[in-house]
């Protein structure tokens, strides 16, 4: 069976997170990750079980505030903002909340990081899905902002997110990164990236990163997440061309997934 495609509401910013569901359900999405942002809806649990429940789509995960825009959604301290990411998936029926490692200013936090996460992960069915980030850069030269650091590889986290317009930036080969992180990545942010030291969140096929190849592994590898559409419309011109960016982003999911789905039946065959 292959994965579910689900929307990042991130995907239809600046609209609301209304508006994300009204398109993942119209547009034939399988389900919808909501990133805590600003937006009121977003933060509020209530809320999006009510959206849930009206246009009848799953909410499959949930993106923690770890955003630097969204450093005082849900107040500012990270392990409260984390405990309310879980109590919001459990009560909506989401599997996964998705997490950046932290700021290398929260020193308290990232101190203690990797042994937190997986203390949580030991008191709920939730997946605390670690993302892989990458190095600021300023006047050419790489910052490292994250601590314990960007590569989720680096450390022994039980669940991971692969984003690939992250890995464009980062300079790493996507395809190695998910075979280093085997049954540790559960979740799948797909965009794609030019190589440009900016998070482009681009339609996937647009860029330059491995999005067809590494989908057409997922069946294969034991892959039993999903696959997030995380892309930038922000510079749409109105709706009907985010829409088509949705659309298409949607379309090259499903068709590559059943490409990789058909070859591996082929290679099983006798």
């Amino acid at each position: 069976m292959s994965p579910l495609v689900t929307l990042s509401t991130a995907s239809t910013f600046p609209e609301s997170t209304t508006a994300a569901f009204e398109m993942a359900a119209r547009l034939g999405y399988d389900g919808v990750e909501v990133m805590v942002l600003g937006d009121a809806v977003s933060q509020d649990p209530t809320a999006l079980l009510r959206l849930r429940d009206h246009y009848g789509i799953p909410i499959t995960s949930i993106h923690s505030p770890c955003l630097l825009i969204s450093q005082r959604v849900w107040g500012a301290e990270p392990w409260p903002k984390l405990q309310r990411a879980q109590a919001a998936a459990e009560l909506l029926g989401a599997s996964t909340v998705v997490v950046h490692p932290p700021f290398r200013w929260q020193r308290d936090y990232a101190r203690d990081f990797v042994g937190g996460i997986e203390r949580m992960a030991d008191e709920t069915d939730v997946r605390f899905a670690v993302e892989n980030m990458f190095p600021w850069r300023a006047a050419s030269r790489d910052f490292p902002a994250y601590l314990p650091g960007w590569d989720v590889r680096d450390e022994d986290y039980r669940h991971t997110t692969l984003d690939l317009s992250h890995t464009s930036v980062s300079g790493s080969d996507a395809l190695e990164m998910a075979r280093d992180l085997g049954d540790r990545l559960v979740h799948i942010h797909l965009a794609d990236g030019s190589g440009a030291s900016r998070d482009e969140h681009l339609v996937p096929g647009r860029g330059n990163q491995p999005c067809a190849e590494l989908l057409h592994g997922l069946v294969d590898s034991g892959f039993d997440g999903h696959v997030v559409v995380e892309i930038s419309t922000r510079k749409a011109a109105d709706r009907a061309e985010r829409e088509t960016d949705l659309v298409e982003s949607l379309a090259f999911a499903r068709t590559h997934l059943r490409l990789g789905a058909e070859a591996g039946s082929r290679s099983d065959a006798p």
